[in-house]
């Protein structure tokens, strides 16, 4: 991350809802001199702006965007646009997700709809390099959780099958279910199949949960190899 200079900043929002869009640029107008301010309505709108040249001070990300959901965006991001500041503006603000994205390499979390003071402690706490989380939040490492436990994530990954992990490891990059069948050369109806399966063998609902899981294994050192 470079610093956040103080003043003639720039910045983009994505997030696919407009009006928030709108409400966020106000926001930032009020709490600091931007002299630019873009957005994009989904993630790949946004690696266009970037891989375009553009250099962002500070990339404000919603984590539920119509072409990726959870980590997946700020993954890919975070790897286009490795000197911004990331701040994550999320609806889905539990401790788990903002540890994770925390290590993910995002810089702050801000849950969404909070108010304008808190945006404002955000932005002067990245902009002196520090990490940002909202009041309240309990690092979940800290609890004593046997469900958070990395031996229940890696008991969990050993359960699936070669071509479930395999499958879990492209959604972690972000790919969408017809991108899978494609790159595994197999239907799109086995895919959803396969991944109605591991959402079942991991406990979880969603696919942004069974990232949160694998990441939390480690999973590229302990999913079997597509050997």
């Amino acid at each position: 991350m470079r610093d956040i200079p103080t003043s003639a900043l720039t910045a983009l929002v994505v997030d696919d809802h407009p009006l928030f869009c709108d409400a966020l640029m106000l926001t930032l107008r009020s709490i600091a001199d931007f002299e630019e301010i873009e957005t994009a309505g989904t993630l790949e709108a946004s690696l266009d702006k970037v891989n375009g040249g553009r250099e962002f001070d500070m990339i404000l990300l919603d984590l539920n965007l119509p072409d990726v959901n959870g980590l997946d965006g700020l993954v890919r991001l975070r790897t286009a646009s490795p000197k911004s500041t990331i701040l994550i503006v999320s609806s889905m603000a539990d401790n788990r997700m903002i540890a994770h994205a925390l290590k993910a390499g995002a810089n702050g979390f801000v849950p969404k709809h909070s108010q304008r003071a808190v945006f404002r402690k955000a932005f002067d706490a990245v902009r002196e390099g520090q990490s940002f989380v909202p009041d309240g939040y309990i690092d979940p490492q800290g609890q004593d959780s046997t469900r958070d436990a990395p031996e229940e994530a890696l008991a969990r990954l050993a359960s699936l099958t070669n071509q479930q992990a395999r499958i879990l490891n492209l959604i972690c990059e972000g790919k969408l279910n017809k991108q899978i069948a494609y790159d595994l050369s197999i239907a799109e109806t086995t895919v959803k199949a396969h991944v109605t399966a591991i959402m079942r063998k991991l406990g979880v609902h969603s696919r942004t949960q069974a990232v949160l899981i694998a990441q939390e294994a480690r999973f590229n050192r302990v999913l079997p190899s597509d050997a």
